[in-house]
């Protein structure tokens, strides 16, 4: 059992991740918010259509909405009427003319309750303004009477994940897609590194011949790392396309990051291919070997390098487009993504282990016929 305890500890942390991260709720946030445009001087009501909100669960008043024109600029809403858990009505009467001389401004709607805390729509409703204020300061004291002040916004109150519009609950397959890469590429590190360790050791001329040198075993390493990393490779990709199809539209969109990845997992597939193709077993480890450190090589600009070097891309990480922003990964996500990353890395470790025991004792069976 104290030999086994990394394998418990790898199980312990898939099954976290899995739990946690499907059964966390997502932050309260917007919906819909509509009419998305109004006139200066009228009065609005805006129609909003929330994302795990409780309207009804919070005392009369609770319930407060503002428009922000800007730093220390905002209008409070002249009445909140709660319609049920996820829709509220919000009154705005909008003043003569804009804190600014710019003909339209889109301002966010901002929401908070003690139950749901604080959310936003950045870009909720644009207000037009065919001339310009000929005071600016009055202008800007209407903007000003009723603003946030300190303490009015609530915090959350609960754990939650971050809410995205596009990828909505799909932002769990975080867990799944982007943690199961890097258990990929752990695993393909160590594969390479038997890989190299094969190469370095040199044949033994002495070794009996029923017994597996450890030049041999090396190779054994190295292939029972690269098919687990294979593996998740696959489920990487399959992963992948299943986020595609609810965030892009279809499972496979030859994005440059969809394609490198194909071209990666078919040049590790060579790997078997090559081996399956040398009976002689001397000629297949050396081959092998050398084709694993090629294909290694090849795997981290084709992953890394060359979608972040392509201008049309629409995968986070690519073309400009940064990863784990804190919208995409904050803290409350990164408690479980590491975590599960190590699980994935421990359990693929496992199943690598038991591949080289397998193939070690069907070695030793045909040493000994």
């Amino acid at each position: 059992m104290q030999r086994s305890w990394w394998k418990v500890l790898g199980v312990i942390l898939v099954l976290y991740g899995i739990g946690f991260g499907m059964l966390v709720p997502l932050k309260p946030n917007f919906l819909s918010v509509s009419p998305s445009t109004a006139n200066l001087g009228e009065t609005i009501e805006l129609e909003v259509l929330g994302y795990n909100t409780s309207f009804l669960g919070v005392p009369a008043g609770a319930v407060r909405g503002w428009l922000r024109a800007g730093e220390d600029l905002s209008l409070e809403a002249r009445s909140v009427e709660i319609i049920d858990d996820r829709r509220a009505r919000l009154t705005f009467d909008l003043p003569a003319f804009l804190p600014d001389t710019v003909s339209s401004l889109e301002l966010p709607l901002i929401m908070t309750s003690p139950e749901d805390g604080a959310f936003v729509d950045p870009r909720a409703l644009t207000v037009r303004q065919p001339t310009p204020p000929n005071n600016l300061n009055d202008a800007r004291q209407a903007w000003t009477a009723t603003s946030m002040k300190s303490g009015d916004l609530h915090a959350t109150p609960r754990i939650t994940y971050p809410f995205r519009g596009l990828l909505m609950e799909t932002i769990r397959n975080t867990y799944f897609h982007v943690s199961l890469w890097f258990a990929m590429i752990i695993l393909f590190v160590v594969a390479v590194v038997q890989a190299v360790k094969h190469l370095r050791r040199q044949t033994s001329t002495e070794a009996l011949p029923t017994v597996v040198t450890l030049r041999e075993k090396a190779d054994l390493w190295s292939v029972a790392f690269t098919s687990v990393g294979m593996l998740f490779g696959i489920l990487g990709l399959t992963t992948g396309a299943l986020w595609a199809k609810y965030t892009w539209g279809s499972y496979w969109n030859w994005d440059i990051k969809q394609f490198t990845t194909l071209i990666a997992l078919l040049i590790y597939a060579g790997y078997f291919v090559l081996r399956a193709s040398f009976p002689d077993p001397e000629q297949r480890g050396r081959l092998s070997a050398a084709y694993n450190i090629f294909a290694f090589a090849c795997l981290i600009p084709l992953i890394y390098i060359l979608p972040r070097l392509s201008g049309n891309s629409l995968h986070p990480g690519a073309a400009g487009n940064p990863a784990f922003g804190g919208e995409d990964l904050d803290n409350t996500m990164r408690m479980v993504f590491y975590p599960i990353i190590i699980g994935w890395t421990l359990f693929g470790t496992w199943m690598a282990t038991l591949s080289y025991r397998a193939r070690l004792l069907r070695q030793r069976l045909d040493l000994s016929d």
